[in-house]
């Protein structure tokens, strides 16, 4: 699951989740839902600092033609559909990073980071209508950057009318990936007084998310998602974290859903 759609000033989250709300689905399992909100994430990929959000969320799912379409999982096209192994292309959105993100102590000193569309595809196995896992493997469309990311998800039994889920992932990055999000420059470096930092591929984070979905009417509910991550290795050993961020990162989502 990847971030939802952000207004104003995009920030460098490129694998976190921000919700997932589990709208109700018509027999067919066909979905469409819409809603809005706010969102509470670090500044940066990587930042102490935070900054909250509006956000959008949609979420469109046809099985009859193996399409989904959401603010948070980006596009699947589920060419395999197996009794439990399913896979096909993917695709998503990746917001960058700007001047505001940044604030007065890296701004100007730091590179700003344009959004990129990521491309690739994703393998999933179904254990259980309730427990599943997978995996997803991108490519910038546009520039070198490369990302994995392995995760299970399962749907714990629904607590009255509250549904949720929790979901684990681990995610890594290629060396260009690496050094844009997290690498300094000799320049950058300088401003900063710090060192120089070049980073090589390996994992970038892990995060544990919950999400929840409350029905409060026939067509409409409230989605909550609570996220941990950690950074791992060069991510976590960048100056840019150590100096002006923090290793253990915190997202929190709420938003009013409607569906069909």
């Amino acid at each position: 699951m990847i971030p939802s759609v952000r207004l104003g000033a995009p920030v460098a989250l490129t694998l976190l989740l921000a919700f997932a709300p589990m709208a109700a689905r018509a027999d067919d399992g066909t979905v469409t839902a819409f809603g809005a909100g706010v969102q509470r994430m670090p500044s940066w990929l990587g930042a102490r600092t935070h900054r909250d959000q509006p956000v959008l969320f949609f979420d469109i799912e046809r099985p009859d033609l193996g399409l989904a379409l959401s603010s948070s999982d980006g596009v699947r096209w589920d060419l395999v559909r197996g009794a439990h192994l399913h896979g096909g292309p993917y695709g998503n959105f990746q917001w960058g990073r700007d001047h505001d993100d940044l604030g007065a102590s890296l701004s100007g000193n730091v590179p700003t980071l344009a959004p990129r569309l990521n491309g690739g595809g994703y393998v999933e196995w179904v254990f259980t209508p309730q427990l599943d896992a997978g995996a997803q493997l991108s490519h910038d469309t546009d520039g070198a950057g490369a990302y994995l990311m392995l995760y299970a998800e399962w749907d714990p039994p629904h607590v009255g009318w509250l549904q949720h889920s929790l979901q684990l992932r681990w995610q890594a990055m290629n060396g260009p990936a690496m050094r844009r999000f997290f690498g300094l420059s000799a320049a950058a470096a300088q401003a900063l007084q710090t060192s120089t930092w070049a980073p090589g591929a390996g994992s970038q984070m892990v995060a544990l998310e919950y999400d929840a979905f409350l029905p409060t009417g026939e067509h409409t509910g409230l989605a909550l998602a609570l996220e941990y991550a950690r950074l791992l290795g060069n991510a976590a050993a960048s100056p840019l974290v150590r100096s002006y961020g923090a290793r253990n990162q915190v997202t929190a989502s709420l938003a009013f859903v409607y569906h069909l």
